[in-house]
Parts: C-alpha cells; sequence; structure tokens
C-alpha cells in the first residue's frame, strides 16, 4: 500500500499588511518562512492559530523532543484552530496571502482580522503535497459564497484559456463583488444576500443554469444546507457522476467549525 502520509508545516507569520477589499473582505498579507510552504497546494484547506483576544503573540504546540507527541501551550494563551484557504503564495517577496470574510467581531477569525494591524502574529499550518483541484475537462461550473473565494480563484485563475463554463457566486451585496481573474471563457453569475447562511438563492439558481454535456465538472463550496441542496441536484436529479462534483461545506449556520465540523464531513462521504 503507498504512503499516503502529508506533512503539515506549522510557522508564526507576521502581518505585514491588510486591505479592506469590500466591505465584507479583508486581504491579510503575512511574512516569515513562507519557502516552507513552497510544496503546498493553493486552494487546499489548511490551518490558522488565531491568538485570544487581547494577545498579539501567537502560542503554537510543541513537540515533545523525548517522546514525540505534541504538547498544548495553557488554556489562556491557546490559539483558536480555524479552517481556511490560503489565496496566494509569492516566494520572490516572502509573502502569504490570506483572505477573510469580514463579519466584524462574530467569531475568532474574523474579529482578529478586524483588529489585528502589521505586527501582529498568526500561526499557519499547510499540508505539503500537491492536490489536484480539479481535473481537465471541457466545461466547468463554480459555486460558492463568500467563504469560497479564495479557492474558486485560485481554480479561475489556473483554468486554461479553452476552458468554458459559469461561475456562480452569492456575496453579500454589489459592493462585494470583488474582480476574480482567469483566461477561461467564465460567464459570471453575482447573487446578493445580506443575511448569509439564510435566504439563500444559491441552489435556486443552480437550478436555472443550463448544464453542460460531455467533459465537466462541478466545484461547490458553501453553507451546508446549500452544498446538500446542490450536491441532491447534480447527483441525484441531473445524474451527475462522482467524479464529476466536489461538493464541500465550509461552514454551517449557527454553529461554530468545530461543532459542525461532524455533520459537514458525513455530508462530503455523501459524494
Amino acid at each position: 500500500m503507498a504512503n499516503t502520509t502529508v506533512t503539515i508545516v506549522q510557522q508564526v507569520l507576521t502581518l505585514k499588511r491588510k486591505e479592506q477589499l469590500s466591505p465584507h473582505y479583508i486581504r491579510m498579507v503575512f511574512t516569515g518562512d513562507v519557502a516552507a510552504y513552497r510544496e503546498a497546494t493553493l486552494g487546499d484547506n489548511n490551518k490558522i492559530f488565531v491568538p485570544p483576544v487581547g494577545l498579539d503573540k501567537v502560542h503554537l504546540r510543541t513537540q515533545d523532543p523525548q517522546s514525540g507527541e505534541w504538547v498544548l501551550p495553557p488554556q489562556e494563551i491557546r490559539p483558536i484552530v480555524r479552517t481556511y484557504t490560503h489565496r496566494a503564495l509569492d516566494l520572490e517577496k516572502g509573502e502569504l496571502t490570506i483572505d477573510f470574510v469580514d463579519h466584524g467581531d462574530q467569531g475568532p477569525a474574523s474579529g482578529w482580522a478586524h483588529r489585528a494591524i502589521p505586527g501582529g502574529e498568526l500561526g499557519v499550518a499547510m499540508k505539503l503535497h500537491k492536490k489536484e483541484l480539479f481535473p481537465t475537462v471541457d466545461h466547468y461550473v463554480l459555486i460558492g459564497d463568500a467563504t469560497a473565494i479564495p479557492v474558486l480563484g485560485v481554480i479561475l485563475e489556473q483554468l486554461p484559456p479553452t476552458a468554458l463554463g459559469h461561475c456562480l457566486i452569492e456575496v453579500h451585496g454589489p459592493q462585494d463583488e470583488l474582480p476574480l481573474a482567469t483566461q477561461a471563457q467564465m460567464q459570471f453569475s453575482w447573487l446578493h444576500n445580506p443575511t448569509p447562511g439564510k435566504n439563500s438563492s444559491l441552489a435556486d439558481r443552480a437550478r436555472e443554469l443550463t448544464l453542460p454535456q460531455g467533459s465537466r465538472f462541478a466545484f461547490v463550496a458553501c453553507e451546508y444546507a446549500s452544498v446538500r441542496e446542490i450536491r441532491q441536484y447534480f447527483r441525484k436529479e441531473k445524474g451527475w457522476s462522482k467524479e464529476e462534483l466536489y461538493a464541500f461545506s465550509y461552514w454551517k449556520v449557527g454553529a461554530a467549525e468545530d461543532q459542525s465540523a461532524l455533520d459537514r464531513r458525513e455530508e462530503r462521504q455523501k459524494d
């Protein structure tokens, strides 16, 4: 059996600058030993370690040199762990970019991004392996909410000029429609929902799309209920195969990431 062990590298990075891209989106650029992530896959799910409120320093777990066991820092300084997609890695400049959905102080990651100033620290752990985010096909359907914009942006930048498809994204409002570069022949549709996780029209609009035949692939990443409904539509009603669809819920309304992780993993396994 092949060895599937994936190396994970954790670092403490320093915030170099941040930019409010839109009313509900913050771009954070970090410096540090980003070359350690050279073999990581942009767009893959990785972890960030957010310091507790009132702390500028990040205290990561350490490995006991004798036993090899990981030792967590004391509870009062222990960071909060969240799953994030890293938007860009510039080895020449020594910069790692992470985009945050800005919903004020609601949630530790958004709250930290809102308060953070240059010089602040963030823990970052990335998996060092090359992962295929999408297969080579003729037609693509990309569907997501604001939390999926980083991975959709990575995919769009990597699509070849010959690719055709549709990109359907739900954000708070018109001012949150971010420019997404691509060479592919993609049609963009932006949906507006000021109450993310409630009253989403992603699933309804997905049903209105003219879906391609032949060589095709759909990438879906958004809230739990929307992913479940969209997966049901593609797989059960339209007959798309498992290989033609990747659908994963990035979050579940009303539940913190650690509380919803089991539900989201079980739903993912229904593919």
